[in-house]
């Protein structure tokens, strides 16, 4: 389930009753329109938000906001953001683009997220279709630390479309290409210089919103000490009232002298003076609700155990005396500190206190659990699981990870466990040996399995001593699904097996989602093994169990791999409705592990000769396998078969290029189980190519007896094929592999003709026919070529006679053969005055000479009745004949038909 949005960080900043207005600045935004981007870039304090937000509100043109924090560095929870931020867009009229971003939020809730790229793509491909201009706004861009999200907005910035505009507030200058942007004339840049309170903007902030009527000269004296500093002139601004109060109005002067110094030193001194003019109560609340990144009024009552109504009562009066707080929505719900002022209260919160440094670090911790308590009870998990881990509450921040509130198949929730698992001592795992599986288990979701497995030999040493009961049990039955797991990303199948069965051992049968898993890798290692009667079962049982308890993951993985087992055992139709199911469960924005099902619809559509639909489904699967590139290996599978696609499309070229390239990365990758895949597609194009030798050498190398039977048969000696194909046949009937079964049979079926063993080629061709039909096989057979639609054709009358109900499936498959070429036309032999007969006029012809009628032979042919007659006349003029009876019996002496 994707995480919660907090809908506050999309709000523009509503406008302030009591603000200095800057038409000059207003001016220099209307005016960057044109240009990619708006760089608003200063040091804290100098008003970019204000600015930015009181432009935006002022602006005809949809406005996306977002606010960024620390926690938005993590490029999957970034992105959730920025689509969120983009749906609040509207036209005029009301009617939101609701609908941009779906795409990327599909892509974020795989358990191996794509590149950004990747993401950036879908996206721009969405806001493509918005009709009119609009503007994205990234406000707080500087607590950014991820150099994959300045990758991602350079990438959008170079691809931005052209009704769209971009500004960026941040204290520091992001890690863009500012300077070819600048050449291009595509930056607009607002930097402090620009910022800074002008003379006459100091005296109306001063004067008119502060009320502190001071003279020119006093002001001309703050604007100059504090550079403009708006942030400066405000603090100094409160500290002068409370001063006038307590000392009267005499003592501005003296103030003003002595307010010097570096920003830091004037911010620290100027807090100091603004918290401790404040009554102690809220003193007390500022310094509580520190630890708090956004406030409402009921969760800082649950913090401060206050009355219920009180914490919205404080906010107001807050916000009403200029205290550093900034609304977040119109209705006045949430609040934010300014980052300086909560920087500078957690610190005194740390410090102040009269108690000693453990006593404080206590009272810090219960207000963060305080905290979690209140997240957790409004569902809002993962602010829950944060506050839990700062007051170091192991505890409850594991019991918060196994609860369903934290999406763990999203890259961003999973990175959060692993900073904190990370910062934890080895005290802390010895403990709780669980939190050695949480750490090797997050690291193989977040698709890292370097150190995992001493992650889990440290949990099963932590529980050497431990007592056999349940809950060891049960820890040992998860770090037993998580080492089945990560010998399924090394193909390691004995491991598998015997961790996968630990597992099942181990765990109790209500733990439905990793027993799911535990059978997911059984199936997978049965799988490879060939053992596909017992790989079916367990797939089956993983799907029972994940639907079960509701894992829509495991379910797409069990279910793919028993699309898989049907597809092997030739049953394509269950497992075209099975992959298809899979796609539906991804919705119209699939996911990477979706790959798999459109990979397995476009081999069967390629089987049915629907080559259209096997492009279209191939292409998506090498979309999806792209989206990740560490799963480099599908992404060859899936090259494998494109490549055989454009073979079957006669591109030898094409399917070369596409070999080559994954030939280059799977050696690169060292992913060498996908060589054999690699090389038996390489075989029939070298073949094609007319490179017998070096087809030869792969067959060899690789050990492919059907490549290798295939060479035998360029070269002309099909004794040789019948050799290697025969033994091999005995191995897969023994091991019961319908699918490689068939193969043998067809090429066999090939290679006893070549060798004039005529009755042989026929029966093994009855036999493979009735064990394809029920599948519908096309291109299997159509695959061989002309050698085999000749076969078809010579042996149709004699495998009807056997296996009558053929006939239809016959003419199928002779209607999938490409047409003749001209040196392949049928021609008189005995007279040249007679024209040549095409390949469907002979079939025709054969048809009359065995009694059919004009309706039969349209029936069988799928033509119509006009289409067979048309054919009649003309087969009668090229025979000079008159009648249906003349035409067989010319043919006949001619011997064009037995």
């Amino acid at each position: 389930m994707p995480a919660p949005i907090l809908t506050t960080k999309l709000f523009i900043p509503p406008p302030r009753a009591q603000i200095v207005v800057r038409p000059r600045l207003r001016a220099r935004l209307d005016e960057t329109l044109h240009r990619k981007l708006t760089l608003v870039s200063a040091p804290a304090g100098f008003g970019k938000t204000t600015l930015v937000g009181e432009w935006c509100n002022q602006q005809r043109a949809p406005i996306a906001w977002l606010s960024l924090d620390e926690s938005d560095s993590d490029p999957a929870r970034f992105f959730a953001y920025l689509v969120a931020a983009l749906q609040t867009l509207a036209t005029s009229d009301g009617e939101k683009f609701s609908q941009v971003g779906d795409g990327v939020l599909a892509l974020l809730q795989s358990p191996q997220p794509p590149s950004p790229d990747a993401i950036l793509t879908v996206l721009l491909n969405e806001l493509a279709i918005i009709p009119q201009n609009f503007v994205l706004a990234l406000d707080d861009y500087h607590l950014i630390d991820a150099p994959p999200i300045d990758h991602a907005l350079a990438f959008l910035l170079e691809h931005l479309p052209p009704q769209m505009h971009l500004v960026i507030g941040t204290r520091q200058d992001p890690q863009l290409p500012l300077a070819q942007l600048r050449a291009r004339d595509q930056l607009t840049e607002l930097r402090a210089a620009d910022l800074r309170f002008t003379f006459s903007e100091a005296s109306e902030f001063l004067n008119r919103v502060m009320g502190l009527h001071l003279s020119a000269q006093d002001i001309e004296q703050l604007e100059t000490r504090t550079e403009g500093w708006i942030a400066g002139l405000q603090l100094a601004a409160l500290a002068m009232s409370s001063n006038r109060t307590t000392r009267g109005e005499s003592d501005t002067a003296n103030f003003i002298q002595s307010f010097t110094g570096s920003h830091r030193f004037v911010l620290d001194y100027l807090l100091e003076q603004v918290l401790q003019q404040q009554p102690q109560e809220i003193q007390n609340f500022l310094l509580s609700t520190s630890i708090l990144e956004r406030l409402c009024g009921p969760l800082c009552d649950a913090v401060l155990r206050a009355p219920a109504g009180t914490g919205s009562a404080t906010l107001a009066n807050l916000e009403r005396a200029n205290l550093f707080i900034f609304p977040l929505d119109d209705e006045r719900q949430w609040y934010r500190y300014h980052h300086l002022f909560a920087e500078l209260l957690r610190q005194r919160l740390h410090t102040s206190s009269d108690a000693s440094k453990e006593d404080a670090t206590r009272r810090v911790n219960e207000l963060h659990v305080r905290a979690s308590d209140w997240f957790e009870a409004h569902e809002l998990e993962i602010e829950a699981f944060q506050h839990a881990t700062a007051a170091n509450d192991i505890e409850r921040a594991e019991r918060l990870m196994q609860g369903r509130g934290i999406p763990l198949h999203l890259r961003g929730a999973v990175r959060m466990i692993l900073d904190w698992l990370a910062s934890l001592p080895k005290t802390a795992f010895d403990a709780r040996p669980s939190l050695w599986w949480w750490y090797g288990a997050m690291l193989l979701v977040n698709g890292q399995p370097s150190g995992v497995e001493e992650k889990l030999d440290a949990a099963e040493a932590a529980l050497h001593d431990a007592e056999m009961n349940e809950q060891t049990k049960r820890l040992i039955g998860r770090i037993s699904v998580a080492r089945a797991t990560l010998a399924l990303t090394r193909y390691d199948v004995e491991t598998m097996l015997t961790q996968s069965r630990r597992a099942l051992e181990y765990l109790e049968p209500n733990t439905l989602s990793l027993r799911a898993n535990a059978n997911w890798t059984l199936g997978f290692a049965n799988l490879l093994l060939g053992n596909r009667a017992a790989s079916r079962r367990a797939f089956t049982e993983a799907i029972t169990l994940s639907q079960a308890d509701e894992d829509i993951f495991t379910t797409i993985l069990a279910t793919t791999g028993l699309g898989n087992v049907q597809e092997f055992d030739n049953e394509l139709y269950s497992a075209a409705e099975t992959y298809q199911r899979i796609v539906e469960m991804g919705g119209d924005h699939p996911q990477q592990i979706i790959s798999e099902a459109h990979r397995g619809l476009a081999r069967i559509f390629y089987e049915w000769n629907d080559l259209e639909a096997a492009q279209r489904h191939g292409d998506k699967s090498l979309e999806l396998a792209r989206q990740y590139d560490r799963v480099i290996d599908r992404y060859i599978i899936s090259q494998v078969f494109l490549a055989r696609l454009k073979l079957a499309q006669g591109d030898v070229a094409g399917a070369s290029a596409i070999l080559t390239h994954a030939d280059q990365d799977a050696r690169a990758k060292n992913f060498v189980l996908r060589m054999p895949e690699i090389a038996a597609a390489r075989v029939p194009v070298l073949l094609a190519q007319n490179n017998i030798a070096a087809a030869a050498q792969l067959a060899q190398q690789f050990d492919l007896p059907i490549c290798q039977a295939r060479v035998h048969l360029a070269n002309g000696d099909a004794k040789a094929a019948l050799a290697g194909l025969e033994p091999f046949r005995q191995f897969v009937e023994s091991k019961k592999w319908a699918d490689e079964q068939l193969k043998v049979m067809v090429l066999q079926a090939v290679a006893f003709a070549a060798n004039k063993q005529r009755e042989s080629s026929l029966e093994l061709l009855s036999s493979a026919l009735a064990l394809a039909e029920p599948g519908g096989f096309i291109r299997l057979f159509v695959d061989e070529g002309e050698p085999m639609r000749l076969l078809i054709l010579e042996f149709r009358f004699a495998i009807l006679k056997t296996v009558p109900h053929l006939g239809a499936y016959l003419e199928k498959l002779l209607a999938a053969f490409p047409s003749p070429h001209t040196k392949s036309e049928i021609t008189n032999p005995k007279s040249e005055i007679i024209e040549s007969l095409s390949a469907r006029e002979l079939e025709i012809l054969q048809l009359i000479a065995q009694g059919y009628s004009n309706q039969e032979i349209c029936e069988r042919l799928f033509l119509a009745l006009s289409t067979v007659k048309g054919h009649n006349r003309i087969i009668f003029d090229k025979l000079h004949v008159k009648s249906r009876t003349e035409a067989v019996a010319r043919a006949r002496a001619l011997g064009l038909i037995e």
